[in-house]
């Protein structure tokens, strides 16, 4: 089919413009990007008004995690991939911390064919590490690489042993795979679940200074320099580390960051009462740090953006704080979410664009988060002003564990597309 939107703002990260247009798909690609309405000299088999909203390549989300194997309880493919779409989220780079953990070409092709299946996005599966994430073994990874393995994690669970990190990094590097590692010293971190400082003392929560995200970065970051591989931080989440990122990208070094929404839009504060829907991993930052946080993206200091969705059911949630599981689900709310950025005018809608796109397509290798000819046809109308009051009740996802619920938000999508193909319409 021939789609043509008219009447869109068209937000182009790469380009880094936000113009009124009009876009064309054909067979599951754009065809044609256009200022304002074209003449065309056929007629479209199906002709779209988006009155204005925004038409924004889909956003690609890594660290996805899902329940399958182990948890589908929690999280299912087809949950997941529904909640996807109804967020916008195109593709979902998923997590191997699963029960038990993707560390065999088996179990990955298993997890593939299950996301293939049942999803209604695009779903690119990470491996792990080490075998079964227990850091003193490193696991497959050229099997892993040639059963469609994009990355390699061992998630929170930090490697502690330098040499076999170290060794890690060296294979990788050999093979050009991405590692993405977890900026959090894990015997200082172990138990935390508060930032140290006067509200951790107040609530009377165990607590963890900043600095452990200081500590591991420069740890890994010496083995970067060491070794050459290519390496991703997941959550950066305090100035701290930031100014250590700061130097190893001014040095050259291969590496990038990410943020999570949580930390880029709630802060420290949002935990008095003990509400655990807002227990994450690592725990709120106080408002400096998240402020440095959105400078960050801002300035493209940090390169992405991400849910870190961790679905959670009610059993584990309905604890005690300290005892609570940590995480949330954010597929359906990252983009209102995101939104907050642009209308508190931290960046505009093409820079947000890119932490959320263009830059994690980039850091994989994907053909994605563009808008240009020849793209594939993955594509997000929204609007960006839409006001709503979240209900969590409401969510796709099989937990609801969300720290927005009765939130006032703005930002709604309208429509998904995969390859050309409408997964959702609002």
């Amino acid at each position: 089919m021939r789609i043509l939107f008219e009447n869109a703002r068209i937000i182009d990260p790469e380009a880094g413009t936000d113009t009124l247009g009009a876009a064309l798909i054909e067979q599951g690609k754009l065809a044609g990007i256009y200022t304002g309405n074209p003449n065309l000299d056929f007629t479209p088999d199906q002709t779209i008004d988006c009155q204005g909203k925004c038409l924004a390549p889909g956003i690609i989300d890594i660290g996805v995690k899902i329940g399958e194997p182990g948890e589908r309880h929690k999280e299912s493919f087809r949950s997941a991939g529904t909640a996807a779409a109804c967020g916008g989220v195109t593709t979902m780079v998923i997590r191997p911390d699963t029960e038990p953990a993707i560390d065999s070409p088996e179990t990955l092709q298993f997890v593939y064919r299950r996301a293939v299946s049942d999803a209604a996005v695009k779903v690119l599966p990470m491996a792990a590490l080490t075998k079964g994430r227990n850091g003193t073994e490193m696991a497959e990874i050229s099997f892993l690489q040639d059963a469609g393995a994009v990355a390699f994690t061992d998630c929170d669970h930090v490697v502690q042993d330098n040499k076999v990190f170290a060794r890690c990094l060296t294979y990788a590097k050999g093979l050009n795979a991405l590692v993405i590692a977890h900026p959090q010293e894990p015997m200082f971190s172990r138990g935390a679940c508060a930032t140290s400082g006067a509200l951790a003392t107040k609530l009377g929560l165990p607590a963890v200074s900043p600095m452990a995200e200081r500590m591991q970065l420069a740890r890994d970051l010496a083995l970067v320099e060491m070794t050459g591989a290519r390496v991703h931080f997941d959550q950066l989440s305090c100035d701290a580390g930031l100014q250590v990122l700061q130097r190893a990208k001014e040095n050259g070094l291969p590496v990038t960051a990410g943020a999570s929404i949580h930390h880029l839009t709630l802060n420290e504060m949002d935990i008095e009462g003990y509400p655990t829907f807002f227990k994450v991993k690592p725990p709120l930052r106080n408002e400096t740090d998240r402020v440095a946080l959105v400078q960050a993206v801002a300035s493209g200091l940090i390169d992405i953006i991400s849910s870190m969705h961790t679905p959670q059911d009610e059993e584990s949630k309905r604890l005690p704080f300290e005892e609570a599981a940590s995480g949330a689900v954010a597929l359906e709310t990252l983009l209102p979410a995101a939104m907050q950025l642009v209308h508190g005018e931290y960046m505009d809608m093409p820079t947000l664009w890119r932490a959320l796109s263009l830059n994690p397509a980039k850091l994989l290798g994907l053909d994605t988060g563009r808008m240009a000819i020849g793209a594939p046809a993955d594509l997000v109308l929204f609007d960006p002003d839409k006001p709503f009051v979240l209900d969590r009740t409401e969510l796709h996802s099989k937990s609801k564990n969300t720290p927005y619920d009765g939130r006032r938000m703005q930002g709604r999508v309208m429509r998904t597309f995969v390859a050309g193909t409408e997964v959702y319409c609002g």
